[in-house]
Parts: structure tokens; sequence; C-alpha cells
């Protein structure tokens, strides 16, 4: 289901264009993920890099994307949720969640065990395509709106950097074991670090003034030196919610540059 590194690059590219944002914006939707602005019980799993508030590697560039959502908030007011900094995150493979996890943990008492413990074996005879120096790079190309959300939309660096991920989901989507707990791939890959959520969408909105608004802001992105999400290692994650993603210390974790499961 996910892309050829060019075709991918050249899709998501094309997520930034105002022309683009003029198509999206007509549909955008409140998400049911929040009420009143507060993030309601929406569980499961996936696999991810770090929350910013425990990743240093990419301190900096978490950093400048508070500015940028800043600079969202203002532009939009109040029917954007801002996501609260410590939670950003880019999502390598959505698992399982809301009613789908409540059936399976009804079901079937081990499956977060029998979960947790597939997707260390996949990890554990995972083997990446042309990643000699266990070092990721994604490039954010600037603003991507979603029909309930808005976010940063990234790119590889190179296909060195894109290979990686897409084996890394095959191996996950195509393993009998995931697919016999119910796991399945439900999203073509669009790799984004999510800013906000829209709340109740204003029957007056000025859907030209947000299309001028975002070009303005993505100018950002053309000005300054390219910014890199820096991806070290990902993990499988548990959430309560948008805001909220913990794990415990036996969830597995691939470490691409020390080889380390």
């Amino acid at each position: 289901m996910d892309d050829t590194y060019q075709i991918y690059v050249n899709r998501v590219a094309r997520l930034t264009l105002p022309a683009t944002y003029q198509t999206q914006l007509p549909h955008i939707q409140a998400s049911p993920k929040f009420q009143e602005g507060n993030p309601i019980a929406f569980p499961g799993y996936s696999i991810i890099t770090p929350p910013s508030s425990e990743d240093p590697d990419n301190e900096k560039l978490y950093q400048d994307l508070i500015k940028a959502q800043a600079k969202l908030i203002e532009a939009f007011g109040e029917f954007l949720i801002p996501l609260p900094p410590e939670s950003f995150h880019l999502t390598v493979a959505d698992l399982i969640w809301d009613s789908q996890y409540k059936a399976a943990i009804a079901e079937n008492p081990e499956f977060e065990q029998q979960l947790k413990d597939c997707v260390r074996e996949t990890f554990a005879t995972y083997q990446p395509t042309g990643l000699e120096d266990g070092t990721i790079q994604w490039q954010v190309l600037g603003f991507g709106i979603f029909p309930r959300a808005i976010a940063v939309v990234l790119v590889p660096q190179q296909e060195a950097d894109y290979l990686p991920i897409l084996e890394l989901r095959r191996s996950l989507y195509q393993n009998p074991v995931l697919i016999g707990l119910g796991i399945e791939q439900q999203y073509n890959f669009t790799a984004h670090i999510t800013l906000g959520y829209f709340g109740e969408i204003p029957a007056d909105l000025d859907r030209e003034g947000c299309t001028q608004t975002l070009g303005k802001l993505n100018d950002h992105w053309l000005e300054v030196d390219p910014e890199f999400l820096q991806i070290p290692k990902i993990e499988l994650r548990q959430f309560t919610d948008m805001t909220h993603f913990y794990r415990q210390e036996d969830y597995p974790v691939l470490d691409f540059s020390s080889g380390k499961k």
C-alpha cells in the first residue's frame, strides 16, 4: 500500500501547496478525539519516535515546531486545538486504537502481551536496507492540512532514509501473528508531526484567508536551512488519548544507531 520513494516525495510535496489547501479546507471537520477543547479517552498502541520531551536528539527542531504552532494558534484562533508540545512525535506505524482495541482486550486477556511479543520479534529480525551509519533523517517541508488536524509533513532526506521505514512497516503489517491479532494497515504512510486538531469549525470560516495565511507561514521553511527529524530509534508506545503516549520498561525498542532491540 505504501508508495515508492519518488511517488511519496512528490505526493507529500503537493500537500504544502496553496492549491492543495484550497481543495482540503472545505472538507475539514471537528476531531471526535476532543470535546470542548479537551482530549477524550482514545486508547491504543502505535510505533512512534520518542515524544519531544524524551527526544534530546531533536530538541532544536521541536523548539522550532513550538514556534510554528504558536503562529498557527494566532492565525486560526479557537477552532484549532493545540497539542501539548511535549507530546509531539512522528508515528511510524499505527497498530490498534479505540473500539477495536477495547474489543481486543475484552476478548483476549493475553492480547497486550502477545502484541508486545510480536513487535519485539519483528524488531529483532528486522534487517534494514541501505542503513550504513544508523542515521535516518526526514526533512520538514511545511504545513499539511488533514481532515481533522494540521501538521508539518516530512520527506526522507534521500531514498536510503525512506527504505528502512518502508521495510519496517511491511514487516509489521505483513506479520501473520499481528494480522491474527486484528492489526492491519489502514492508511498510506504520510510522515507528519501533528501540531493541533480542529475543534468546532466556524460557519463563516474564511478559507481563502486561511490558505493565504498557511502559504505565508510556509515561507519560513523556505527561508531557513532545511530542518531534519533525526530518527535514531522508534518505540512501541501505548496511548490513553492524543496527548499522552507512554511506555513501560518491557516495551520493545528498535535502535537504528546501535542495532539494539
